[in-house]
């Protein structure tokens, strides 16, 4: 779950720290539950205050069912990792964070992934960039995460630098990050690799794609598969995407009759 997806998503907003706690859990809630099965990373910005409320965003992502989350180390009024001008607090404040995040697990015997996040490489450079996540793995975090690498080099040289602590890598459309596939970020060392936004980029070119046509010519025409004639996307199909066929037979297998006559 990406800040930066929920911030746009949920609020129509551009990532500048605008999204509260409550947003972002919320957020997580309703994503996690989906699929239990499958594991969910969420941005947990700042933390969203000092240690007792960092504590307490951690305590609430556990609940909402998330596996794991990051914090950063940008100012509260933070802004996206891809974006110029970004402030950070000093390591002591960073660390604060991440001592508050591990113990905040700890309390609840939970083993959520602790991952610290850094963005001191665009200001302060790689150096400090690492010292502040080599500071951060010894006081709990579980996972290294640089970010905002401008270079093929810099990608190298973090997991280089911080094995054997795994390392996560973000690849932003847009962003300054260099795109590698997969097997490419797996060939230089990490161990995590998100492609936050990916989807909602193509979400967002194919609704200007259906409402441009729907201005110019007052109508949308329906997709349809090889056969001419199955309807693709149609609202059918993101029902059964949805659970439908599962609502239904849920109701009936418990003894209902709200589906008995079909849906």
């Amino acid at each position: 779950m990406t800040g930066a997806g929920t911030a746009i998503s949920l609020l129509g907003m551009p990532d500048l720290g605008l999204t509260t706690a409550d947003d972002m859990v919320r957020n997580a809630s309703t994503i996690a539950s989906l699929d239990r099965s499958v594991p969910l990373i969420a941005d947990a910005d700042t933390g969203f205050g000092g240690p007792v409320m960092v504590a307490r965003t951690v305590e609430r992502y556990i609940l909402a069912g998330v596996a794991g989350l990051h914090i950063e180390d940008q100012v509260t009024t933070k802004r996206c990792g891809h974006l110029l001008g970004k402030e950070l607090v000093d390591a002591d404040a960073f660390l604060a964070r991440i001592r508050a995040a591990d113990a905040a697990r700890r309390r609840l015997g939970d083993d959520i992934v602790l991952i610290a996040r850094t963005d001191a490489l665009q200001g302060y450079g790689f150096d400090e960039a690492i010292r502040r996540l080599k500071a951060a793995v010894a006081v709990g975090a579980d996972v290294a995460f640089l970010e905002g690498m401008n270079s093929l080099d810099e990608m190298r040289r973090v997991t280089e630098a911080m094995a054997p602590t795994p390392c996560l890598l973000n690849m932003v459309s847009g962003g300054v990050t260099p795109l590698v596939p997969a097997a490419r970020a797996r060939e230089m060392g990490f161990k995590i690799a998100i492609w936050p936004c990916f989807a909602m980029t193509a979400a967002y070119l194919a609704y200007q794609t259906v409402a441009r046509e729907l201005m110019e010519t007052g109508a949308v025409a329906e997709r349809t598969a090889g056969d001419g004639k199955t309807v693709v996307g149609g609202i059918r199909e993101i029902f059964d995407l949805c659970g439908l066929r599962e609502c239904a037979a849920f109701d009936k297998e418990m003894g209902g009759k709200s589906f008995a006559n079909g849906v």
